[in-house]
């Protein structure tokens, strides 16, 4: 925190030669998104030098939730705060600046409004799907891989299976963490129907058999499928993140399921150039083998009770974004972002994110189901770890996410009505 140490000398001077101390107020910024923590921390340094602000970032290991209740009870808030969708909807209301008369606003589709007042900025698009390793494919069929060949199920087995016998000792890899098991895997079951919040509510009121439910089994199948291979199926809760990100990069596995974002993991290692993302292969016909499931991913939102200076700071930055080369190239070159506004119209570099904007300009992106409890990711994903490990099987899989669920409170305002109710998210605007 260089800055913030230079402002605290300048105090202890100030009061050494009698002066009164004042202390700059801090443009603060809490960043969610582990994966730029170092890119945004540079950055702060560059934007508080060129613009004569006192610009910090912060990053906790908590959740989201869990870290900014403690801000708020102790009176002492960010100015900019990076959450999930979700955060934006609970927080909002009661914290969020009103961002409406905002010149970006026009510019995106993914922007949250509540109420009919804009309270988030989308930082990116982000989506998840099966990554893969085409030039890996390639070494062992000799031919080009064409990700829309494996839409199905069987044809995913098949391949997977010709890999094996082309000696691929493991053409799979399984992350065992619980954000990516519950929080991005699990969670396709509640996006990948026509009416998620309804699905959700059935869940809860105790009226949905998950076990005889199609897209639940659809998936599973799936799943079922990725264990077969996986890499490490003798020990999967023991396989480290790393492990399996450096195994699909480097040609050792061809297949894992996860988001553009592990990009920033893979090209620490010697990666293939060719790479990509597909669909979650399934023996469906709803469509959904088509699409990757994702939109606007992390979210900002300005503070209402700091200072109306801080506020315009914050504004300024949140502009400079999405409106100067600068602002464009740090999201889409230095963080590997994929833009959530028109207006930056600069080449997606990596691999993964070439694909997420692919499909997003082809609409087909399956939307995000934004309303989760906080504890999903945690309990669910204790249940999908259990059943990685084979500790349960489906049905007591399906039995504990319903026992999750029925015990949960909702905050979909959908379903739950209340306070949360008259939320929506902002289309493109006119």
């Amino acid at each position: 925190m260089r800055r913030r140490t230079a402002a605290v000398m300048a105090t202890i001077l100030a009061a050494t030669l009698g002066a009164t101390p004042v202390l700059a107020d801090e443009l603060s910024v809490f960043n969610s998104k582990s994966e730029i923590e170092e890119q945004m921390e540079d950055m702060a340094s560059d934007y508080s030098d060129e613009n004569d602000v006192d610009m910090e970032v912060y990053y906790s290991q908590d959740t989201v939730a869990a870290h900014l209740s403690t801000k708020y009870a102790s009176k002492d808030p960010y100015v900019l705060s990076m959450v999930d969708a979700k955060d934006i909807y609970s927080l909002g209301p009661d914290h969020a600046l009103d961002l409406s008369d905002q010149p970006w606003v026009k510019d995106s589709s993914q922007i949250i409004s509540i109420d009919g007042k804009v309270m988030g900025f989308p930082v990116c698009i982000e989506a998840r799907g099966v990554i893969y390793n085409a030039d890996a494919i390639k070494k062992i069929t000799g031919e080009d891989f064409d990700p829309a060949s494996v839409k199905t199920l069987d044809d995913f087995d098949a391949l997977c299976q010709k890999l094996v016998d082309g000696g691929m000792e493991a053409p799979t890899g399984i992350m065992k963490e619980d954000w990516s098991l519950a929080a991005h895997y699990l969670q396709e079951v509640y996006e990948e129907r026509e009416d998620p919040s309804a699905f959700v509510k059935g869940l809860h009121d105790g009226t949905v058999d998950l076990a005889k439910d199609e897209k639940f089994n659809s998936l599973m199948d799936t799943f079922d499928v990725l264990m077969k291979y996986n890499y490490a199926k003798d020990a999967p809760i023991a396989a480290e993140r790393e492990t399996t990100e450096q195994k699909l990069a480097e040609g050792e596995i061809a297949f894992m399921f996860g988001g553009n974002w592990d990009w920033s993991v893979i090209n620490a290692y010697d990666y293939s150039e060719n790479m990509g993302m597909m669909p979650v292969p399934q023996n469906t016909d709803d469509g959904s083998n088509e699409k990757l499931v994702g939109g606007g991913s992390k979210y900002f939102f300005i503070d209402n009770s700091v200072s109306e200076d801080l506020q315009k700071q914050a504004e300024d930055w949140l502009n400079w974004l999405v409106n100067t080369d600068d602002g464009k190239d740090f999201l889409v070159n230095t963080c590997a972002l994929v833009p959530a506004f028109r207006t930056n119209t600069l080449d997606v570099s990596d691999p993964l994110g070439k694909s997420v904007k692919s499909y997003a300009d082809d609409d087909k992106l399956i939307a995000n189901y934004n309303y989760d409890p906080d504890d999903h990711y945690s309990v669910c994903g204790a249940s999908m770890q259990k059943y990685l490990a084979g500790e349960i099987d489906r049905a007591e899989l399906a039995k504990e996410v319903e026992t999750y669920w029925q015990g949960a409170t909702l905050a979909d305002p959908a379903v739950a009505g209340g306070a949360a109710a008259g939320t929506e998210a902002a289309t493109e605007a006119e």
